[in-house]
């Protein structure tokens, strides 16, 4: 055979099996396609079955707040704000924001009875937190309240699914769903103001008046508060993880606000500048920058350059968290830091002390988020839609 005569041949069986073959290939190829999109809107309702049941299980236990507030808007009317809560115990004690209730003169709760029906309640403020922005109501419903399990943020991560449900300029117990976006956002700071929790993002909706409703997980369990949006933006709402709620309950139950541990300290990041300027041997842990005269940690002997690398069991790797941790400790425990002085390891025991009225405890390195609205009340990061619509 000739090179040409066979190059035709190679050329020509190449196509006759590639023609004859086709149908059979193409046949396994559209079954197995067909079994993909099959599989794969099988997992969508799946998906969107268990999205539903969870709404439908937690609405009762989501009220819608009401507020009036002093001064009269441009009709003449009452200020009314609007918010959500979860209610988290049977005997009518409900969670929210503390910048729902904030100057309010009467403070109403709607709860779904146990015929679907909204009942109105008269609420009496137990204790907030201005810096976790968070506040414990108190309804006498003359009966046992449904109530949400308050889980944990680690239970969810960034693209896991998340059901809110709250009170969005008024329309109640509104849900949408959407994924966790990202977690420990200590850079979101609405009208700049300081507070100690980090942010949860979520791409599911978030509008005023979803302030303090749950951020369910595909459990059904709380894993953080609705609290604040970007109006600039699409998608783009922060809920405060419950861990922080969980923390502040009993304080807020027992004292009507929350007693923070202190130890007297200023501390920062060891970013590459805070390591020069300390001439640090490593950038591990945090290092202080300032200590309070006759303070808990004065006394027990830590240092300005220092670096504490250590709370108790727990590794210490940004400021944030570390002032935090020492808050949620409480007045009067006694704190392990694990600490660095050169290349001298150091363990200290520091017992906390009340923080005082204005005393900072442990600045973190980036502002933290907080509450409120713009005084003009004009859109921003927790900024309100208007005296009807506080900010979420």
């Amino acid at each position: 055979m000739t090179g040409g005569r066979w190059w035709r041949s190679v050329s020509l069986a190449t196509l006759l099996c590639g023609t004859l073959g086709a149908p059979a290939w193409g046949a396994r190829r559209g079954e197995s396609e067909r079994l993909w999109v099959e599989a794969q809107q099988h997992s969508v309702r799946q998906e969107r079955s268990v999205l539903s049941q969870v709404a439908r299980a937690a609405m009762p236990a989501v009220v819608s707040i009401t507020t009036r507030q002093p001064g009269t808007n441009a009709e003449g009317e009452s200020q009314k704000g609007i918010g959500s809560g979860v209610i988290i115990h049977a005997d009518g004690y409900i969670l929210t924001s503390a910048h729902v209730i904030e100057g309010a003169e009467e403070i109403s709760i709607s709860v779904l009875s146990e015929r679907g029906y909204p009942e109105e309640y008269p609420a009496e403020l137990v204790g907030e937190d201005e810096r976790t922005d968070f506040a414990l109501l108190k309804v006498d419903a003359g009966r046992k309240l449904p109530v949400l399990k308050l889980a944990s943020a680690s239970r969810v991560d960034v693209g896991d699914w998340v059901v809110v449900i709250g009170n969005p300029f008024g329309l109640t117990h509104s849900v949408t769903a959407g994924v966790v976006s990202a977690k420990g956002r200590t850079d979101v700071t609405p009208n700049g103001r300081d507070g100690d929790f980090d942010y949860m993002q979520v791409d599911a909706s978030i509008n005023p008046g979803n302030s303090g409703g749950p951020v369910l997980d595909v459990h059904g369990d709380v894993v953080a508060i609705a609290n604040a949006v970007n109006v600039a933006g699409q998608g783009i709402g922060f809920a405060i993880p419950v861990d922080i709620a969980k923390a502040v309950v009993p304080h807020l139950q027992k004292y009507g606000r929350v007693r923070r541990g202190w130890m007297g300290v200023s501390v920062l990041d060891c970013t590459p500048d805070a390591v020069e300027a300390y001439g640090l041997a490593r950038a591990r842990g945090v290092v202080v920058s300032e200590v309070t005269d006759g303070g808990p940690a004065s006394r027990a002997g830590l240092q300005v350059g220092d670096v504490i690398e250590g709370l108790d069991t727990s590794k210490v790797e940004r400021a944030a968290p570390l002032r935090w941790q020492v808050a949620a400790r409480g007045v009067g425990h006694s704190v392990v830091l694990r600490v660095r002085r050169g290349e001298r390891p150091l363990r200290l025991r520091v017992k906390l002390e009340e923080l005082p009225a204005e005393g900072p405890e442990v600045a973190p390195t980036a502002a933290a988020p907080s509450k409120g609205a713009r005084p003009e009340g004009q859109p921003g990061i927790g900024g309100s839609g208007g005296s009807d619509a506080p900010s979420p």
